[in-house]
This record gives structure tokens, sequence and C-alpha cells, in this order.
């Protein structure tokens, strides 16, 4: 007879691995393609890289013959991929007026508009706690805001910046549910390549009017942002097909320190006072509302 099998502890660590590396990777990806942004436009940078990350990954994709995705499945690959051509469009077209940090800051805010999402779509109830969670969340936006507004950092740029961050995060609050959605029904590769695929359809449709060709230096930069996309995203859509997203959340957090040391050290971006206060308001926001019993999950993202 076999006795008992041994456990293996590390295997329940391996979805917090693959997240927190996930979230790093994206996180350089980020300033990577704010350098791409302020080279060529957040618009063509976006479409060039899921350009060249749904040519890399629809061949690796199609060797494992997996069979065409239909149905339902299908048009959740569809509408996250419009979802998140608007999402990081809007998201690195801010970052291009603010330090990195800083927009990272605001984007925290996605969770705690997801929980109104939630409720407007799946019907579920916002409890007292989660109001007060908000109104944390949002005052952290104004500390951030109301600072900039006040120093030599304000301009008309950097307003539009921080409402196209706040666009943004709208946009990734309903990203989280579709993302939880996809990683139940569809593999890792799947996931990444046709969220690449219909991001590069939607926004192909603009390319006569606005896109740009980038130079070598700037090919290269899309290049490993590409890269670094395609295996964050499934780093990420296999550790949350793993465990649960409120599980998660703590982990995403861990974006705004690589945001702070990453906008340092490629744009010499400092990191102020107000910034780190409001993060930490939309952070607690965020951890009162998780307390709560909300599900919620922030990434910069599948950006």
């Amino acid at each position: 007879m076999h006795g008992p099998q041994p456990s293996h502890p590390h295997h329940h660590l391996m979805p917090f691995v693959a997240v927190a590396a996930g979230i790093a990777s994206f996180s350089l990806m980020d300033g990577l393609m704010k350098g791409a942004s302020l080279a060529i436009g957040a618009y063509s940078a976006m479409l060039w890289r899921s350009l060249t990350s749904a040519v890399v990954l629809g061949p690796l994709w199609a060797a494992k013959r997996g069979g065409w995705p239909q149905g339902k499945v299908l048009r959740l690959h569809a509408m996250r991929g419009l979802n998140s051509a608007a999402m990081a469009t809007s998201f690195f077209w801010g970052l291009k007026f603010l330090p990195l940090a800083e927009g990272m800051a605001i984007s925290f805010i996605a969770p705690l508009i997801a929980l109104y999402l939630a409720a407007v779509m799946l019907g579920e109830t916002v409890s007292r706690r989660a109001v007060f969670a908000s109104v944390l969340g949002l005052a952290g936006v104004v500390v951030i805001a109301g600072a900039r507004m006040r120093g030599d950092g304000y301009n008309h740029d950097a307003m539009l910046g921080i409402g196209a961050i706040l666009a943004s995060a709208v946009l990734y609050a309903w990203n989280l549910i579709l993302q939880r959605q996809q990683a139940l029904l569809a593999a890792p590769r799947e996931v990444a390549t046709f969220q690449a695929l219909f991001t590069s359809l939607f926004l192909a449709a603009l390319a006569p009017w606005l896109l740009q060709w980038p130079d070598l230096p700037v090919a290269l930069t899309l290049a490993g942002a590409a890269f670094l996309a395609t295996v964050s995203l499934m780093l990420i859509s296999w550790g949350y097909g793993r465990a649960e997203t409120q599980v998660l959340l703590p982990l995403e957090y861990s974006a705004f320190i690589w945001a702070a040391i990453i906008g340092w050290f490629m744009f010499h971006e400092a990191l102020t006072l107000p910034t780190v206060a409001g993060a930490v308001l939309i952070v607690i926001g965020c951890w009162i509302a998780t307390r709560a019993g909300q599900k919620a999950h922030i990434e910069q993202v599948a950006l």
C-alpha cells in the first residue's frame, strides 16, 4: 500500500510567485512604453507593440494545435481586446505628462471603481464599508492631483494626463472582471495571443490617420515591451487561474515600488511626498474594500 503523499507547500506559492513576477515585468514594460510614447505617440506605440506580440504569439499558439475559440470564449477575447486597446492607449498617453509612479498611484483606484461596476453588472450590493473605502481612494487621487495643481508641475497637459489615467482606471475596472472570466475558460497562451490579436485589429482601424513609423531604437524598445507584456500576461493569467483574485490583491501594490524605481532610473523622476501619501490612501481604501468581502483586483497591466 502507498502511504500518504508528501505535501508540497511550495506549489501553493506558485500563483503568488507568477503574479509577482508578472507585475514586475509589466512595470518595466510601462517604462519602455512611456519612452516609446514620448517618441512616436501613445497610439502608435500601442499598435506596434500589439502587432509585435500577435506576430510572435500567433505561431506559438498555432503550434499547440488548439481549436479556434468559439462562441462565448471568442466574444470574451474580442471584448477584452477592445477594452485593452482603449485602456492601455489612454494610460500610456497620460504617462507622457506625469511621472510613472504618480500615474501608477492614480490607476490604483481601479478596484474601487470595480465595486460599483460589479453592482451594476452583477447585481452585487455595495456595503457602507465599501463606500468608505471608495471615499478614501478618491481622497488619495485628490491629494495627488491637488499637489500638482498647487505646485510648479501644474499645466494643462498634466491635468489631461490625470484625466486620461482616471479614464483608463474605469476601463481597467471592467478589465478585472474580463480577466478572471478568461483565466477560467482559456489557457494563458490563448489569452495572450487573442488579446494581442484583437487589440491590434481594433487599433488598426485608425492607422491611416494616426500611425507613425518608429526608428530603429524605438522599434527595439517596442520589441522589448512586447516581449515583457506577453510574458507578464501569461504569468498573471496562469496565477489568476489558480488562486482567487482577492487573495492575490496585495501583490499588485508592488507595482508602485517598481514604478518609482523605473521612473527614477529611466526618466530621472523624483518621488514626491503627496504621491506617496495619495498612494497610501488609495491602497488602504482597496484593503478595506477587500476585507469587506468584495472581490477586487488591480494590475498595471494588462497593458
